[in-house]
């Protein structure tokens, strides 16, 4: 419970009363579609409760399903934020021990099991100073995939959703246009790009998401109906907003050159101080 409370306190408050007002727009949104939604399993139940929130959200706008689905993504990343958050925290903290980590990897190369066990009891004392637990970032991805799964599902299991007209588009029908897998595709380059950005120390792999990602959308989003390709775009944006406000890496890159300037300068202070002690 002391564990969970501390959690909480990291995430700060506005991203959890977001989330709770996310959840209880999702809840009227959900109660007030009229109609009846099958389901056969828990599973099942979980994939109708978003349909018919969608559904409810259509008819706010006059049964446009397009915006629809766009409202109910929107409300579905509000209430995964929290998550997010503690994502992004985990993972800075873990970018900052890393310099230390492979110090403790080059002061034990050898691959005995001493060793192995040497380097693992560092690793752990380091976690346990820095207040970094190594498998956080991995939590909030376990439980957000079954909400983005359900989300999926409901939108490409139904047949009304895909039924709809929004813009240009038949949300059943690919975008004949290939505008939305263009910025499906957009958006997820900058939402990766911003958070490799962010990153001190990459490898081949790290800078090549960037690039990867969005041709994997791309082609997805032109694979499958356009009312998938128009969830993808407006969760990519949000990611991408997201990524900017709570991992910008043009303040966390002014942030490290601030510190290691500090750093510089503290060392010529002390050289100057070691001088003039000798004269």
């Amino acid at each position: 419970m002391k564990r969970f409370t501390n959690i909480l306190k990291k995430i700060g408050p506005l991203p959890l009363i977001l989330a709770v007002v996310a959840l209880i727009i999702i809840i009227i949104a959900g109660m007030s579609f009229s109609g009846h939604v099958a389901s056969h399993s828990l599973w099942s139940a979980v994939v109708a409760a978003f349909t018919s929130a969608i559904l409810g959200a259509s008819a706010w706008f006059g049964n446009n399903y397009g915006m629809g689905i766009i409202v109910f993504t929107i409300l579905i990343r509000f209430l995964i934020l929290p998550l997010m958050v503690y994502q992004i925290q985990s993972m800075m903290k873990m970018q900052i021990v890393q310099p230390a980590l492979k110090a403790l990897q080059s002061k034990y190369p050898g691959k005995d099991t001493e060793s192995r066990q040497l380097m693992m009891a560092e690793q752990q004392a380091l976690y346990k100073d820095a207040g970094v637990n190594p498998f956080a970032s991995m939590l909030p991805l376990i439980v957000q995939m079954p909400v983005l799964i359900a989300l999926y599902q409901s939108i490409y299991n139904s047949q009304v959703l895909r039924s709809g007209k929004f813009l240009w588009l038949q949300l059943g029908n690919n975008d004949p246009y290939y505008i939305l897998p263009i910025l499906a595709a957009l958006f997820t380059f900058a939402s990766s790009w911003l958070s490799t950005q962010a990153t001190p120390e990459q490898n081949g792999l790290t800078k090549a998401m960037p690039y990867i990602f969005p041709v994997v959308i791309f082609f997805s989003a032109i694979a499958v109906p356009s009312a998938l390709s128009l969830y993808w775009v407006v969760g990519n944006l949000f990611q991408t907003i997201q990524t900017f406000f709570l991992q910008n890496p043009f303040k966390i890159r002014r942030q490290r050159e601030l510190e290691a300037q500090k750093e510089r300068d503290l060392k010529r202070k002390i050289k100057k101080a070691k001088r003039s002690t000798k004269r």
